[in-house]
């Protein structure tokens, strides 16, 4: 991608307008990309790149090919795939341009005696096109697959310990290598690590892990031809392989009474994702919500913790809890009381299950019934009338929750992730109480 600028200059302008607040309308469909982007007018630029090509139209004066712009936002594009949301159809000045082209091609074509493309019709509607590009981007993705698996051999012979002492660069040099195998989930992952192993006395049981789901990856990948489709769906959210916008769209439905049950929201590099847990009342399912917004932005999914949201959600293939999306009608029906909850025993199986069918989930819903906080061996935990008990996360103040509960047993609606609970919702057992009290999110 970096080799369609003009010079370094254009590169170097370009991730200066890689910010979030810059842009609005961001979408793609399976062959363009695009967005309006703010520069100094009053007007923001209408910037659109037609993958096929490649090619490029921005309205800004600028005279370079491609312009800082297109560069900019083919960089958030591939470095930030989920903010550049699917559509189902492009733009309207997106979509405009590319008829426009597809009918001057066809045009030219037919002025040289050749067939042509119809108008409306374009190669990216062509099923061996679109074949070949799956077998292209497919290739390069075995091929940085490769690649990792000497990398992760190299760190397992040199030995942990010393790469915990690697620099941040040792990181994000085989991150950026995975990005241009156009593996953008797999590449944050590796450039996340070697924070995530800083300062904490089981460093090693988090890196060896976080190895193994590479290593497992490239695996899967290997024999992506074998896996069920559910696996197969799972791994490619793993490398970072988004669906397109048509494919969304014939995603199955599921229809229910859908209680919020917990919202957790994340900052990073001014992006800020939000995932809220979904469970319902018919189907006893869990699923996941995911939204994301510029730092400061709106999010598109802003329910309240407790409310029932009637809805026939679009739900994405892969193993439970999978991922969905609301639809256009949805409506807020009431309130209600937390899921089903159960005992830590039964949460720690269904948290097993869960992960036998994927194995590179990080982060699970639960639900605990009758559990009370308390203090032990350093740390807080949730622990059941039984006397088993799952350990909060570090991260977490317990003041909040021991403020909700009066240190009696409530029922808590958490995120469980790599071991540790954070806590989302809380009900204290107060016979009749129906109204969902919510921990904030800061402290908890």
């Amino acid at each position: 991608m970096l080799a369609q600028a003009p010079d370094q200059r254009s590169v170097k302008a370009a991730r200066a307008l890689t910010s979030l607040r810059t842009w609005s309308e961001l979408g793609c469909t399976d062959s363009l990309v695009f967005g309006r982007c703010q520069g100094s007018g009053k007007q923001p630029y209408q910037v659109t790149v037609d993958l096929t090509g490649p090619a490029y139209r921005c309205t800004c004066p600028s005279r370079k090919f491609p312009c800082k712009h297109g560069l900019a936002l083919l960089l958030l594009w591939v470095e930030h795939g989920e903010a550049v949301g699917e559509a189902a159809a492009a733009a309207d000045f997106a979509g405009e341009w590319a008829a426009d082209r597809v009918r001057r091609t066809a045009a030219e074509r037919a002025k040289e005696g050749g067939s042509g493309a119809g108008p409306g019709r374009s190669e990216v509607a062509d099923p061996e096109a679109r074949a070949r590009r799956q077998a292209e981007r497919e290739a390069t993705m075995s091929a940085g697959l490769d690649e990792l698996e000497l990398w992760l051999g190299d760190l397992v012979r040199q030995g942990l310990a010393g790469a915990r002492r690697q620099p941040y660069a040792f990181w994000d040099e085989m991150a950026s290598r995975l990005v241009d195998s156009q593996m953008p989930g797999l590449a944050e992952r590796v450039r996340e690590i070697s924070g995530r192993i800083v300062g904490r006395r089981d460093w090693a049981d988090v890196l060896l892990t976080e190895v193994g789901r590479w290593q497992l990856a490239v695996h899967a990948w290997r024999a992506r031809h074998d896996l069920g489709p559910d696996l197969l769906a799972d791994l490619r959210v793993f490398l970072g392989w988004h669906r397109r916008g048509d494919e969304v769209a014939g995603f199955p439905r599921l229809a229910d009474q859908w209680i919020v049950a917990g919202v957790r929201q994340d900052e990073l590099e001014r992006i800020v994702s939000q995932r809220t847990w979904l469970y319902g009342e018919t189907t006893r399912r869990w699923v996941l919500l995911l939204d994301f917004a510029a730092a400061g932005g709106t999010l598109r999914t802003a329910q309240t913790v407790g409310s029932v949201v009637d809805d026939a959600l679009t739900v994405y293939p892969g193993a439970d809890p999978p991922r969905a999306a609301l639809s256009e009608q949805h409506e807020v029906v009431g309130t209600g009381a937390l899921p089903a909850a159960t005992s830590v025993a039964a949460t720690v199986d269904q948290l097993s299950a869960w992960l036998a069918a994927n194995p590179w989930r990080e982060r699970l819903p639960v639900a605990l019934t009758d559990v009370v906080a308390l203090a032990d061996q350093g740390r807080w935990w949730l622990q059941d009338p039984a006397g088993d008990r799952l350990p909060l996360s570090r991260l977490v103040e317990p003041w909040m929750l021991l403020a909700l509960t009066g240190g009696e047993p409530a029922t808590v609606v958490a995120e469980w992730e790599a071991g540790f609970l954070h806590p989302l919702a809380v009900a204290p057992n107060v016979p009749g109480a129906l109204a969902v009290r919510t921990a904030d999110p800061v402290p908890l």
